[in-house]
């Protein structure tokens, strides 16, 4: 009895934790988006609507039909077929164009149609395959609340405005409801199915990336032994050129090593971005800035100098070291990337990290002198897989430093205008305050 208690205990922690896990995941409001993919269900809507109001208009006659109402839904269509709307289906534009397009002519005007016709087989049908398609077209959370949403309000507006029809009788009104039941439990099955899916396909591939840079250690480790070997046999030369020629190769070769060891971590720290580790210790802001800004692996001198650490008030709070570090490189990597945007060299100053507390929350200010940010893509570089570098970027570095900071119980957030650079500024709740030491 007792292990059965135990049993169900654990069996319910696990069932909680996954739906936990389930609502916590990035919501996606239209599944499977492509420019093309929104036209065709435009045009879908555009023609489907007034062609299936002929069919039980005309051919194939139900109680009520209303040729206006199928007009306004048929027009919607032209939203989605817009290009405005089509071309990015990944902007919240069209994202909430889409939502509203979709939840207005699936579970509102299905409902409606469904009710004004007393809940006949031909409503029953469409009103589950309403339903079905729906869960397919976006997020479940997002289907589960519009459907909910969409059949209250359709309720209260026919209580209010809807035509006189021949009530349901009871044992029909408890057939429909088991099925329309059936048919949206196996939709939101479906739905939680499918973004498990999702789910599960970004850890393997993220899972792939930590492994193939923890794989790029070893030959990592044996050029940089090549080297030390190098830089030791060049001890026993005496030929001044020769030895300052080895030296400088030496320097450049443990140089390119720090710089591929510093691409592996952030690698691995990407691939940890759904499953951050849960060790926590006490970080202290002062230590790790002069660490990351010493150990940062610099293309050239010019970097090294346009950066200005000004640190006016010492703090510390609970995270990961490792984590942390990795987020300050990322905002240091893209900073300068940013700067290598913009035509002139970077001078000192372009690059400036302030370390501080105000109104009790520790703060980390990176500023750059770069090509900034335009306001429409500032809400969406925090996103995973979003990258204004579709060159070399992965989109990930950023989606990753946010999730670090919140899991710190931070925010980091930004402030940039074209062509004025961009200010990331990561707020924490400081667990001790101290004045910097020099």
């Amino acid at each position: 009895m007792i292990h059965g208690v135990w049993r169900h205990a654990g069996l319910s922690g696990r069932l909680s934790a996954r739906i936990k896990a389930e609502l916590q995941e990035q919501m996606v409001l239209i599944l499977h988006p492509s420019p093309w993919r929104l036209r065709w269900l435009g045009l879908f809507t555009l023609v489907g609507h007034p062609l299936f109001g002929w069919i039980w208009g005309h051919w194939l006659p139900q109680p009520y039909e209303h040729p206006g109402l199928r007009a306004v839904m048929g027009a919607l269509g032209l939203l989605l077929i817009s290009e405005s709307i089509a071309h990015d289906p990944s902007s919240k534009l069209s994202a909430r164009v889409f939502s509203l397009v979709a939840w207005l002519q699936l579970p509102l005007f299905f409902s409606w149609m469904y009710l004004c016709n007393s809940g006949n087989m031909v409503w029953l049908a469409s009103f589950c395959a309403m339903v079905l398609i729906y869960y397919h077209l976006t997020d479940w959370r997002v289907a589960t609340l519009g459907t909910v949403g969409g059949v209250l309000l359709a309720q209260t507006l026919f209580h209010f405005f809807g035509p006189a029809v021949v009530p349901m009788e009871q044992q029909q009104w408890t057939i429909n409801a088991v099925v329309i039941v059936f048919s949206w439990s196996s939709a939101l099955l479906l739905g939680l199915s499918s973004a498990n899916l999702r789910r599960e396909q970004l850890q393997h591939t993220l899972t792939t990336m930590g492994i193939m840079a923890h794989e790029l250690r070893t030959p990592l480790a044996t050029i940089s032994l090549i080297g030390d070997a190098v830089r030791n046999e060049n001890q026993g030369i005496r030929e001044a050129e020769g030895t300052q020629r080895l030296d400088q190769l030496v320097v450049r070769l443990h140089g390119l090593v720090r710089n591929m060891n510093q691409q592996i971590d952030t690698q691995i720290a990407n691939a940890s971005l759904l499953r951050l580790p849960m060790h926590r210790e006490t970080v202290t802001a002062a230590a790790l800035l002069r660490n990351v800004v010493k150990d940062y692996p610099y293309r050239n001198s010019r970097e090294r100098e346009s950066v200005t650490l000004v640190l006016r008030k010492d703090f510390s709070f609970e995270s990961s070291y490792r984590l942390f570090a990795q987020v300050i490189n990322n905002l240091l990597k893209n900073a300068f990337r940013s700067l290598a945007a913009v035509s002139s060299a970077p001078k000192p100053g372009d690059l400036r990290i302030e370390v501080g507390v105000l109104n009790g929350s520790g703060r980390i200010v990176i500023t750059d002198q770069g090509v900034g940010i335009p306001s429409e893509l500032q809400t969406r570089i925090f996103e995973p897989f979003f990258s204004t570098d579709h060159g070399t970027g992965h989109g990930l570095g950023l989606a990753f430093c946010q999730q670090v900071v919140q899991s710190a119980g931070g925010t980091l957030r930004v402030k940039s205008e074209p062509g004025r650079g961009a200010i990331f500024i990561i707020e924490l709740a400081p667990v001790q305050q101290g004045l910097f030491r020099p």
